[in-house]
């Protein structure tokens, strides 16, 4: 299997080169050449697997230079109940008839990124060990993927983690389970800002190749395409379970930011796994939203980017959306080069309305969307846990608040739970009157001291930090 850059680079890399690469040189995103097609009889076959297994069978359709032994040794060492919980690991359970939520926030650090961080830092740790290399991580955090990475490469040999965050905009919690952390090969850097800065300094240093290559740097945002990769298996385990064969449907709603969670359902949809919606579900920040109703793609600038109380979707540039834009243009890279690489930097948007493909992203791919205010996150919180006595977080309840608008007689809806309710207490506690249950382990975690850089939004100051830090 080999990778094409979004952006029409003319380099064909394997998986292991893309793993340790991050962005493509053009600035693209890298995607598979083509998706494998997963057949019904292949479909019957992995019903019966554990989440191990399935991810095996699924990460061997797009890896073939790691040996099948290894990658299974990895996949049975990431995929285990003691870190994540369960024997299920993503386990469904059932709200109101015909709406299912997945339990994707078992892991180390109660949020779904852990999912495929986990497996990330194995598998650079792997990679990296076979090569005789070290890699430095730089990454950027609206919230849960900071803490995810930071947990898979604590004492991971040849890692080190650079991890920006928006300064005073992730919750108590959040940033506790970061700040905590006193390992000598985590940096973490609040950068006064939003999360939008953090994310284009993570560009800027990835687009200046020279230093890229002398420092080492590589990503574990969903920019990599590793992370995406493994987000598509809980699709998988999610329809299993809400299935008995495989001619039934079911739809997934999507907590939506980055564009990255819901764009492995894309991936999976493509791939033959019977999806009927994929339903993109936005907060007050509502690009995206915008796109799938309109067909005008509009980022928004520091000012105009909300702040809410479900944080991590506190994003007005969608960095995966250009995956599913470039499928949607019938994979034409000098096309998505231009919307991407040259009028959304003049003109801060583009307009695919009169374009035929843009018909094509409901009727073809699937796309709904909807947003959720702050209204309604408290309504679904407090309805939720009123009827069903299950408590969710802000997010997921943007999700569950959406799939309900979209909800079709027959057809499953599994709401994707992005987070557990503790990394958000202060809106649990206005829409409930009660703190949510924390685990024993994160007990007093905000009273911890903290490791952290305040640095201003200025890409060349944290290449210096960076500099001054690998040796």
């Amino acid at each position: 299997m080999k990778y094409l850059s979004t952006r029409g680079h003319a380099d064909r890399p394997q998986f292991c080169d893309i793993l340790l690469e991050g962005l493509a040189p053009d600035g693209g995103l890298y995607l598979p050449e083509f998706y494998p097609q997963v057949s019904d009889a292949t479909l019957t076959a992995w019903r019966g697997l554990s989440y191990a297994g399935l991810a095996f069978e699924v990460l061997s359709l797009y890896i073939d230079d790691i040996p099948a032994a290894d990658l299974k040794a990895i996949c049975d060492k990431t995929y285990t109940e003691a870190v994540f919980g369960t024997q299920e690991i993503v386990p469904l359970r059932p709200l109101e008839d015909g709406l299912y939520l997945e339990a994707l926030s078992n892991g180390p650090t109660l949020a779904f990124k852990d999912m495929a961080m986990q497996l990330l830092g194995n598998l650079f740790e792997y990679e990296l060990a076979r090569r005789g290399e070290e890699l430095n991580i730089l990454g950027a955090t609206s919230g849960d993927t900071g803490s995810a990475a930071e947990y898979a490469m604590r004492g991971k040999k040849g890692v080190r983690v650079f991890m920006t965050s928006p300064d005073g905009r992730m919750s108590p919690f959040q940033q506790a389970q970061m700040f905590s952390l006193q390992d000598e090969n985590i940096h973490n850097i609040a950068v006064v800002g939003v999360f939008d800065d953090c994310q284009d300094i993570v560009k800027a240093v990835s687009n200046d190749l020279e230093f890229k290559r002398q420092y080492k740097i590589g990503t574990v945002n969903s920019i990599n395409w590793a992370r995406l990769m493994a987000q598509v298996v809980y699709y998988f385990a999610g329809y299993f379970q809400a299935t008995k064969t495989n001619a039934e449907k079911v739809s997934f709603a999507v907590p939506s930011g980055n564009f990255g969670n819901v764009c492995a359902g894309h991936v999976a949809r493509s791939m033959g796994l019977p999806i009927d919606k994929l339903v993109v579900a936005t907060n007050e920040n509502d690009v995206l939203d915008e796109f799938f109703r309109t067909g005008v793609y509009r980022v928004r600038g520091s000012a105009d980017t909300h702040e809410t109380s479900s944080p991590s979707m506190d994003i007005s540039k969608a960095s995966n959306f250009e995956r599913f834009v470039f499928d949607l243009l019938g994979r034409d890279g000098g096309k998505t080069r231009s919307l991407f690489h040259d009028q959304l930097a003049s003109q801060g948007s583009f307009d695919l309305s009169a374009d035929p493909a843009f018909a094509q992203a409901a009727s073809r791919y699937g796309f709904a969307s909807g947003k959720s205010t702050h209204a309604d996150r408290l309504a679904t919180i407090r309805d939720t846990y009123e009827r069903f006595g299950t408590m969710i977080d802000t997010h997921t309840a943007d999700g569950v608040k959406v799939a309900r608008e979209q909800l079709a007689p027959g057809v499953p809806m599994i709401v994707l739970e992005t987070a557990l309710p503790i990394k958000f207490a202060a809106t649990i506690e206005e829409a409930l009157g009660q703190p949510p249950s924390r685990p024993a382990r994160f007990e007093g975690i905000e009273a911890l001291p903290k490791r952290v850089k305040v640095m201003p939004a200025d890409a060349d100051l944290i290449k210096r930090y960076i500099a001054e830090n690998v040796h």
